[in-house]
Formats: C-alpha cells, sequence, structure tokens
C-alpha cells in the first residue's frame, strides 16, 4: 500500500472511529413515546460515558393564541378544544368558565352540576387511559421488556383478556356520558356562558348512577391492581422513591374552601418543598403569581413563581419552581373531599413516608387515587336531585371585556385567558396548559434520571425507556404542537462530536 493511500486509509478509520465515538457519547431519542404530541430527549455524555447533560425539547410552536385573533368568543370552547384530541374536554370546560368570567354570569345551579359531571367523568377516563396505556405498561410489562411489548396489548397479556374487556367496557361507557350531553366525545358542545346546551332527562338518570356506582367499583379494582403489580413489586418501590426520580419542588392545585381537592372549581393553593402554604389565588390573579422563562432550546416556555423569580432548573427551599398533576394536587390540599379516596390518600402519605412527596414516579399512585375521587364525585352528582332541573342556563346580558378561567385537566392546572372588544370579538388570549406549568419540572425529571441511569457509556433500550419514564410520569400533553404536514412525525438520530458539533443527521422521513 503506497504512503498516499495509506494515510487516507487512516483518515478515514480515524474518522469513522470519532464518529463511533461520538455517537456513544451522544444520544438523541426522536420521537419520545406514549405521551400526547411530540417531543425529544438530548442526551450528552463526557469522556466517562456518564451524562454531563440532558434535555427535553419541543421542537414544534403552538399556535392556538393567534388562530383565535378575530373570532367571536363564543367560538373558543369548540376552537381550544381542538388543540388536543385526547384532552379536549379540558380545554372546552376552562374556555367555557373563561366565558362566564368574561359575560360576568354564573351559571345555574343545574348548568354548574352537569359540566362538573362531565369533568370528572372525563378526568376518570382519561386517568384510565393514562395507566393502562400509555404509562401502565412500563410497571404492568416492566420498564426493560421488550419495546414491541410495552403497550396495551402487553399489559391485557399481563393482567388477562377479562381484565382488558373491563378496562376498554368502562371506558367506552364513560365516554357516552360525555358525548350524552356534549354532542360528541371528542370535540363538545356542551359549554354556553351562563351554562350548557343540554339537560339530564330523567328518564336517563339511572343508567348513569348505574355507570358512577360501577365507576367507583372500576377505581378501586384499578387502586388494587396498582399495589398488586406495582407495591408489590420491591424492584419498583426502590425505583419510585431512589433519588434519580426525585425533587424537592412546590406544588399547585386546586382547593376547595376546606383546601380538599376539586377539580373543576376553587382557588389555586401553593405549598413548598416543605408543604407549607405560599400563596392561594383565584384564577383572575394568575398573572400576580405565575410568569414565564424562554430557554433557546425548546419552544415550551417553562413557568415559575413570580415573587420567587426564575431561579433556574434548582430545587429546594427557595426554589421558584413548581409542578402540577395528580401528585401535585394532593401535596398541594390537605384532604380529599370523598371517603374512599380520602382513605387511599391517606395510605398513600403513609406508605411514602409523609407530606409532601417529592417522588416524580408517585404521581401514578396519585392518579390512581384521583380516579376514585372522580368517580365517587360522580356518584354524588348523579344522585343530587338538582342536576335534573330544567333551568340549565342564565343567559349573558353584560358587555364583555376580559375573562380569566381555570380547570384542573388530568395533567395539571389549566388557564385560559381572553380580552375581547365590545362586541364580544377576542383581541388577546392566552393558555397556560398543564405542560408548560410542569415544564420546568420534567427538564430536571429527565436530565435527573439520565444522569442517575447512564453510567460509563452503558446504554441499552431499557435504560432510555427509564429516561422516558421520568417525562412519562406527568402525562405530557405535547398535541397543541403538532400541527404539521404531511401528517406524521419523522425519526431523527443526530450524531455529534465530542464538542457537541454535529457530524451526521439520519432521518427516517
Amino acid at each position: 500500500m503506497d504512503k498516499e493511500v495509506k494515510q487516507a486509509f487512516n483518515q478515514g478509520n480515524l474518522r469513522a472511529n470519532a464518529a463511533y465515538q461520538a455517537a456513544k457519547r451522544n444520544i438523541t431519542i426522536d420521537p419520545i413515546t406514549r405521551l400526547e404530541g411530540h417531543g425529544k430527549v438530548d442526551i450528552y455524555l463526557d469522556e466517562q460515558g456518564d451524562v454531563e447533560r440532558a434535555y427535553m425539547q419541543v421542537p414544534e410552536l403552538r399556535g392556538f393564541e393567534v388562530f383565535s385573533l378575530g373570532r367571536p368568543a363564543e367560538d373558543m370552547p369548540q376552537i381550544t378544544s381542538r388543540i388536543c384530541g385526547v384532552c379536549p374536554t379540558a380545554h372546552h370546560m376552562a374556555a367555557t368558565k373563561c366565558l362566564d368570567d368574561l359575560y360576568q354570569i354564573q351559571p345555574t345551579p343545574a348548568g354548574r352540576k352537569i359540566r362538573e359531571l362531565v369533568y370528572n367523568t372525563f378526568v376518570l377516563e382519561d386517568h384510565a387511559l393514562h395507566f393502562f396505556v400509555l404509562g401502565g405498561p412500563d410497571f404492568v410489562v416492566g420498564p426493560e421488556a421488550p419495546a414491541g411489548e410495552r403497550n396495551i396489548l402487553g399489559v391485557i397479556g399481563k393482567v388477562g383478556i377479562e381484565a382488558g374487556k373491563k378496562v376498554i367496557g368502562t371506558r367506552k361507557r364513560l365516554r357516552e356520558l360525555i358525548a350524552y350531553f356534549g354532542g360528541k366525545v371528542v370535540h363538545p358542545v356542551l359549554g354556553l356562558p351562563g351554562g350548557v346546551s343540554k339537560r339530564l332527562k330523567p328518564e336517563d338518570l339511572p343508567k348513569f348512577q348505574e355507570l358512577a356506582k360501577d365507576g367507583v367499583e372500576f377505581a378501586e379494582w384499578t387502586h388494587q391492581v396498582f399495589k398488586d403489580i406495582v407495591l408489590a413489586n420491591p424492584d419498583y418501590v426502590n425505583m419510585i422513591t431512589s433519588d434519580t426520580f426525585t425533587h424537592k419542588t412546590c406544588y399547585m392545585g386546586m382547593v376547595d374552601e376546606e383546601n380538599k381537592v376539586n377539580f373543576y372549581d376553587g382557588k389555586l393553593r401553593v405549598v413548598d418543598c416543605d408543604g407549607k402554604e405560599v400563596c392561594k389565588f383565584a384564577a383572575q390573579q394568575y398573572r400576580d403569581f405565575v410568569a414565564e422563562h424562554v430557554e433557546p432550546w425548546s419552544y415550551m416556555k417553562f413557568t415559575f413563581l413570580k415573587d420567587r423569580g426564575w431561579t433556574d432548573f434548582s430545587e429546594g427551599p427557595d426554589t421558584g419552581i413548581y409542578g402540577v398533576g395528580p401528585l401535585a394536587r394532593l401535596n398541594a390540599a390537605d384532604a380529599m373531599a370523598t371517603p374512599k379516596a380520602q382513605a387511599a390518600f391517606e395510605e398513600f402519605y403513609q406508605t411514602l413516608g409523609g407530606r409532601p412527596v417529592h417522588h416524580t414516579l408517585a404521581t401514578h399512585w396519585a392518579r390512581v387515587i384521583e380516579m376514585i375521587y372522580a368517580a365517587e364525585r360522580m356518584e354524588e352528582l348523579v344522585n343530587d336531585p338538582e342536576i335534573l332541573n330544567e333551568n340549565i342556563r342564565e343567559v349573558p346580558t353584560k358587555v364583555p371585556t376580559e375573562g380569566m378561567g381555570v380547570v384542573e385537566a388530568p395533567r395539571g392546572t389549566l388557564f385560559h385567558h381572553y380580552q375581547t372588544d365590545e362586541r364580544g370579538v377576542i383581541s388577546m388570549a392566552n393558555m397556560i396548559v398543564a405542560t408548560g406549568n410542569n415544564a420546568a419540572r420534567i427538564a430536571m425529571s429527565v436530565e435527573r434520571a439520565a444522569k442517575g441511569l447512564i453510567k460509563g457509556g452503558n446504554v441499552t433500550d431499557g435504560l432510555l425507556n427509564k429516561v422516558e419514564m421520568a417525562f412519562r410520569a406527568y402525562d405530557p400533553c405535547l398535541g397543541c404542537a403538532t400541527h404539521s404536514l404531511p401528517g406524521h412525525l419523522p425519526l431523527t438520530v443526530n450524531i455529534y462530536d465530542h464538542r457537541r458539533g454535529l457530524m451526521q443527521q439520519l432521518v427516517q422521513s
């Protein structure tokens, strides 16, 4: 081999080896899986193969605030429900409550109770979706099981076909209740300023009373499944309580007048990492307490407590970062508002060492406890005689100017804020979604998991799935960021050199 050929050959080998080493030191998971919407995770390893930094990125841009400009305010419950096909009822209800405030009208008692019945039904079926389809496979099938088994079919294979039928059948019936009032389940048309568009007919009441009763049994059964499969497994308990999946931050959740969890109405309560109340405010005051921060590597905004300021991605007594969602709601409240949920609430904190609980993966348990509350609340509402009252709407007469509404979406606190001209045409719209409220904590969780799990360049599919479990616990909803053509998402793998320079990009379009 002559000198020039040998030199070129050696340089080629060096480049190939550099690419190989870079591939070992830098990992991109794109797209991340079992969540609503699209995101990716970039993990950078140091020379020893340990994690230097890890980022969860949302690479698309939300645009619904802009889409809404110039539209009649009464269209907002229908426009915003299109943000996500999984959680349309949350946006629909937040928008409807925002219209109540905008038009300075209170819904009639029957209208309010129908709204809350529909909303708790939605939370119950949505939580069941996450437990059995999105997050549950990591525990029921196993975090390091083959990727092809970590899905609903794998879950059914573990719990049995009859259990699978129970999950699918119950969710179907719950969704039928939403469709009864909303006309359709995916994009309901229930809410109107001052009430709702359809009453509950007396002849239809018995089937919904039976559904609520069955819903309580289903939620308790799900709770037992969680205890039998997750809590009975020492490896799972050790993973849940490990430092790898733990952050000490503040927490926000909606509570009633007795500081008990409420999904539909109440004030927002924030507690610090020791469980002490930091603040408590109405939806109309959210701008005094919540602010947003932007990072150059994501289109997601990162919310923080305004009085504490942006403290970077930090935790501890002085942090301005807070979490929302099932775990946060339990931490922010003093109790649950229904008896069976309260018993599960007490067992939760007793088992995990007291309040508050900071273990991210414990969110799955908190989610199941909320299923019990939602079902019990359904049962209370369908047995309330006032829900049959024919007066389901108070027609607004005030000139609209500005309104704000908030609900507890399954994933956490959801704010809607509109301003209009005197005709009720939208001139400003702002929405802070649950995943935006959780964004900073999710970013911290992904990096903490990556650093705790990946050592010495040892990277397996099972370890990467455990990194994904760090964000999956939050049930993030990035659906509002996936409006793109031609209607499918590309698979992208980036290969970097040790200086983080992009060497090669492999794309499956």
